[in-house]
């Protein structure tokens, strides 16, 4: 798809606000294999809002996942998220490729919202007709210091920093490999985390809208704790619809359900916006990934409110792995939560 840098034999590193996940993948004829796979928490406060603040705990939990899991591979990509990136679709008109690097730089400078001297800017041209006056461009712009911050890390622990995406455009990737869409299906991918919510609608393969809205699992975990007085392992035990002795279904699920209708109000008006600028699209379907897509009823209620068929996006579709044994185990119990890190890995064979 698109990133900050290109090249072969990655292993996906996503570094989420609750855990970090590490994802090797390999070729097995004309298919693709899942080696290496690693997963481990981050305590609270670690990742706050996508900005590594603990960045020596970080480090050293990248050396040590790459360590258990013998992962050999020090090239890595990574991803980020949040308020310091800006996506945005333009519309500019057709010009040869050696002059859109300049025109990209003047658009750039009136849309994005920081000063041009301190983002990074990648860009991709969208499939446009041959005789098109126009043409859709995809504009990129993240903070230098956002990029820093995560590549600073990888670098502590030994890696090397080849490749920076963004979030919604690693689910992208996991769709598009793994469902391979018919050019006319318009499907909204939804990767819900602990503190950040990545929406991304795409017709086909083209981007159509992306939005980054600061909510997540952490406000779940965040209300049982305070509404119910527990502590934080006992309120992520409850929010995945596990019961706790002491706490009833009729304490629970309405605390749950409160978050869960915040949530859906904000994919809500998402869908609403693009409906209103995007000329008549259709969204036929919801794609849901991330650790927090899997809280207790929220995807019921997507369905109920959106009025959308919905399911939880499958990363390993199309990719082979042990079933049985810790790989197998880890994909049973976090699937949806690998995708972003899939997404990521899959930059090792763009010529799928």
């Amino acid at each position: 798809m698109f990133g900050l840098g290109k090249s072969k034999q990655l292993v996906g590193l996503d570094i989420g606000s609750s855990s970090i996940k590490a994802v090797e993948l390999r070729r097995s004829g004309k298919e693709l294999e899942l080696s290496r796979l690693a997963l481990e928490a981050l305590a609270p406060e670690t990742v706050v809002d996508g900005t590594i603040v603990d960045t020596i705990q970080v480090s050293n939990t990248i050396a040590k996942m790459f360590t258990e899991s013998r992962i050999k591979t020090k090239f890595v990509a990574t991803a980020i998220s949040g308020h310091s990136v800006i996506v945005k679709r333009l519309a500019l008109q057709t010009m040869p490729e050696e002059e859109l690097e300049g025109a990209i730089q003047m658009e750039a400078a009136q849309h994005i919202p920081f000063d041009i001297s301190e983002v990074n800017l990648d860009y991709q041209v969208l499939d446009t007709p041959p005789d098109s006056p126009t043409m859709d461009v995809l504009l990129v712009a993240v903070k230098r210091e956002k990029i820093l911050n995560y590549t600073n890390v990888l670098m502590q622990a030994g890696k090397t920093p080849i490749v920076v995406d963004i979030d919604a455009f690693c689910l992208q990737n996991v769709y598009e490999y793994n469902y391979e869409p018919a050019p006319d299906t318009t499907v909204a991918l939804l990767n819900l985390g602990a503190s950040v919510m990545n929406i991304n609608i795409v017709r086909g393969t083209i981007p159509l809208f992306t939005r980054d809205v600061s909510v997540g699992g952490n406000q779940y975990t965040d209300s049982l704790q305070k509404e119910l007085d527990l502590g934080f392992d006992d309120a992520e035990t409850l929010k995945t619809g596990s019961a706790l002795p002491g706490i009833s279904e009729e304490a629970r699920l309405p605390v749950i359900k409160s978050v869960s209708e915040l949530i859906v109000l904000e994919i809500q008006r998402t869908f609403d916006f693009f409906r209103a600028t995007a000329g008549g699209e259709h969204i036929q379907k919801l794609y849901m990934a991330g650790g927090s897509s899997r809280v207790y009823g929220l995807s019921d209620l997507l369905k109920q409110e959106l009025g959308l068929p919905a399911e939880h996006l499958n990363p390993f579709r199309r990719i082979g792995y042990a079933e049985t044994g810790p790989i197998g185990e880890l994909v049973s119990a976090h699937g949806p939560r690998l995708a972003v890190a899939v997404g990521l890995a899959l930059r090792s064979f763009e010529d799928l």
